[in-house]
């Protein structure tokens, strides 16, 4: 999801900006066969050989770009400015090569980034290029985001994203291109002969759909076929060595990473982070998260309208007779805004980060529940991919019932503005406004100094979306919206991954799925054993991608379809075309649109710079402020310490941490916790802008089981000079006793 805040456009896009480019230099198919789905009952279990029919190889990354002073990326509300850290983001990389043809490779990269993005990509393979030749390409390298939506902002290459980050942020982007790199880096140089098992289970209470009245438009017979109005099947790969220990894992579940509220400021993975660390942590306690070999990726699925807040959207309105009661169901609406309607995750009435180890606990156990099952099936087979480039702007093909259907240039609906239950919007925007008349005049004569006015054909195009954003017809600086989309799929034996650049909804997923299942199995590429999942939102972001049924409502996800109502429908298409280059042996390459334009080069910011940091007089970096107490603490208790602290922007401490906790064990510290520990948390406050002085409040909350004994809490920071230079400190509290 990434929903703006319309206001601030509007502000934006009038303010006589004084644009700084900052060049970012990295070197470093409505075919739908529904009878042929398959159902968590549809493996069937097989006896494998131990000896490696693949090559496998895992790594992780450090990705946490700037944890404060920077917008974050999902709500795309400015005034969620990071002011700390709660977990780091990581990149996890997962290669599969032939053991009999290592050419013949796929890379799939899980991050704990809102989303996939072409500028990324586009860093990452060049530098790959250089280090490996033509071993990873844009056609067997997969960028996934597990779609958080507490990690840093700015990385995106086109401009409507960047609007609340006050445009590109080089140290975000670079963040991310780095991690993404080291931990393609361990995977490659740790590949080893393998197997690859697979398997899955059901998973209730853990997900559901926050626009069903939308999911209701989809035809009657179809819904009969499936119980829930989401998804619920965690299908999870597992990949072990040639002696059948276990390496890690990639655990696909549709789950929107808005468990952390609009309202939070310390960057996370949210709950697929959670999961992952969860189980990381599972397989080796003794491990600092980061360092461990055994890596675990919770992978996004056809999440679009999927929300972790499980307890359904009520109306926070004090003083209002509806507040307490459940959102109005069409609109999402209370007393006919949509502001104070509000998801409630599993842990509302404790916090949203109680909310969020819920729902990462549940995909964590879901997934152990799968890996540690005996009857997981053996993958065996190709290890294949195929990939293009489509100008989703005038994409025509023939439907199955012979009808020509076209896409559109990308544009945003009215309801786009309305927001979710997970993120409301402002206004008098709502969802489902899918009338051609606007239900405030007033929108239709601003928008016009926003985007340029569609045209006829554009708005036909579009029907019933009343457009708002005009975004594909802008170019001014340079694109706001993505116009060419990555299609791509990669298989590993009778295992096949549709890599998509958006986000599905529910039936959407399902259909596309289904789709390219039977089309796999027709064109004779894979038997009745093929299993299909979807990934992404991948390597561009395309916004989202609704059914025509849903489309037709409006609601959020149909307004910010952004190539019109065929936009699955030319996606199965154009998924399905490609399936012949699935094959054991097919050669060559599919035709394909150019690649979409760099702009990166182009990418204007209005971040500023770190100017100078300075301690309070009387006082140096490290210096503490506040100190633990002197009584004994227990399980559940937080310990917390106020430091004199410096900006962490001077030094993102990549692969590194932000503070420690140090238990003495034999005269010695040992560190047990850092910043990428759930239980503790870092969080960074600006106390003079003139002086340049700031705080630094470290917490960690015992966990059960903590041993008996001594510890401290360390804070390593990094403060600028006015000449710029860069010092690193550190500052210790005193010892307390955990009893």
């Amino acid at each position: 999801m990434y929903i703006p805040s319309f206001s601030t456009a509007l502000a934006d896009s009038a303010f006589p900006f004084n644009w700084i480019h900052d060049a970012m230099r990295l070197s470093v198919m409505y075919l739908a066969a529904f009878f042929a789905s398959t159902s968590p009952s549809a493996i069937e279990a097989q006896s494998g050989s131990s000896s490696g029919e693949y090559l496998v190889g895992l790594g992780i990354g450090d990705v946490t770009g700037p944890v404060v002073e920077t917008n974050m990326m999902g709500y795309a509300s400015l005034p969620q400015t990071d002011t700390g850290l709660h977990m780091r983001q990581r990149s996890r990389a997962f290669i599969v090569a032939d053991a009999s043809n290592p050419s013949e490779r796929v890379l799939f990269i899980n991050s704990d980034i809102c989303m996939g993005d072409t500028g990324i990509r586009r860093a990452v393979l060049s530098s790959l290029e250089s280090l490996y030749g033509d071993l990873y390409t844009p056609a067997n390298t997969a960028l996934v985001g597990t779609h958080a939506h507490s990690g840093v902002g700015g990385y995106l290459e086109n401009l409507l994203p960047q609007v609340t980050s006050l445009g590109y942020v080089n140290a975000t982007a670079a963040a991310i291109v780095s991690g993404t790199l080291k931990a393609i880096a361990d995977a490659h140089n740790s590949l080893v002969p393998g197997n690859l098992k697979l398997g899955n289970t059901t998973l209730l209470n853990a997900n559901r759909n926050r626009s069903p009245s939308a999911y209701l438009a989809n035809p009657e017979w179809e819904r009969a076929m499936y119980e829930e109005n989401q998804d619920t099947t965690v299908t999870v790969l597992g990949f072990e060595n040639a002696n059948g220990d276990a390496m890690g894992l990639l655990s696909f579940f549709p789950v929107h990473g808005t468990s952390l509220y609009e309202n939070n400021t310390l960057v996370s993975g949210d709950n697929k982070g959670m999961a992952a660390w969860m189980y990381e942590s599972y397989v080796e306690p003794s491990s600092m998260p980061g360092n461990n070999s055994f890596v675990a990726g919770f992978v996004q699925s056809n999440v679009g309208d999927t929300t972790p807040n499980t307890l359904g959207a009520y109306c926070e309105s004090p003083g209002k007779p509806w507040d307490g009661q459940p959102c109005e169901f069409e609109h999402s609406t209370c007393g006919n805004r949509t502001e104070d309607c509000h998801g409630r995750g599993p842990g509302f009435h404790i916090s949203d980060f109680e909310s969020n180890r819920i729902i990462g606990q549940a995909q964590f156990e879901a997934t152990r529940t799968v890996m540690e099952d005996s009857n997981m099936t053996v993958v065996s087979g190709s290890v294949k991919s195929v990939h293009v480039y489509l100008d989703m702007t005038t994409y025509t093909f023939t439907l199955p019932n012979g009808t020509l259907a076209k896409t559109c240039p990308a544009a945003l609906g009215y309801s786009f503005a309305g927001g979710t239950t997970d993120g409301p919007g402002a206004f008098d925007f709502v969802q489902g406004d899918n009338s051609s008349q606007s239900q405030n005049p007033f929108w239709e004569v601003v928008k016009r100094f926003v985007t340029p006015a569609p045209s006829e054909e554009q708005i036909a195009c579009h029907y019933p979306k009343p457009i708002l954003l005009n975004s594909g017809y802008n170019h001014q600086p340079y694109d706001w919206s993505p116009g060419t989309v990555d299609v791509q799929m990669l298989r590993v034996g009778q295992f096949v991954i549709l890599v998509i650049p958006g986000e599905l909804t529910t039936m959407a997923g399902r259909r596309m799925r289904d789709a390219l299942r039977v089309r796999l199995i027709a064109e004779g590429i894979l038997d009745d054993r093929a299993y299909v999942v979807i990934a992404g939102p991948a390597n561009t972001y395309g916004h989202y991608v609704t059914t025509r049924e849903e489309y037709g409502v409006q609601r959020y996800e149909g307004a910010s379809t952004i190539f019109g109502p065929a936009t699955l429908e030319a996606y199965i298409n154009k998924y399905s075309e490609l399936v012949p280059y699935l094959a054991k042996n097919a050669t060559g390459m599919p035709s394909s649109n150019a690649a979409p334009p760099e702009q990166t080069s182009k990418a204007i910011s209005l971040q500023t710079s770190v100017v100078v940091d300075n301690p309070p007089i009387f006082k140096h970096f490290g210096d503490v402020l506040v100190d633990v107490e002197s009584s004994t603490y227990y399980a559940g208790d937080t310990v917390a310490v106020r430091f004199v602290g410096a900006n962490p922007r001077n030094n993102l401490r990549l692969e590194g941490t932000f503070l420690t906790v140090d238990r003495q064990m034999n005269g010695d510290w040992v560190v047990v916790r850092t910043d990428s520990h759930p239980s503790t948390t870092y969080q960074w406050n600006r106390t003079s802008k003139v002086l340049g002085t700031s705080t630094v409040d470290i917490r960690w909350t015992i966990e059960d089981g903590t041993p008996a004994g001594t510890y401290r809490i360390t804070y390593n920071g990094d403060s600028k000079s006015l000449l710029g230079s860069i010092s690193a400190f550190t500052g210790d509290s005193s010892t307390f006793t955990v009893g």
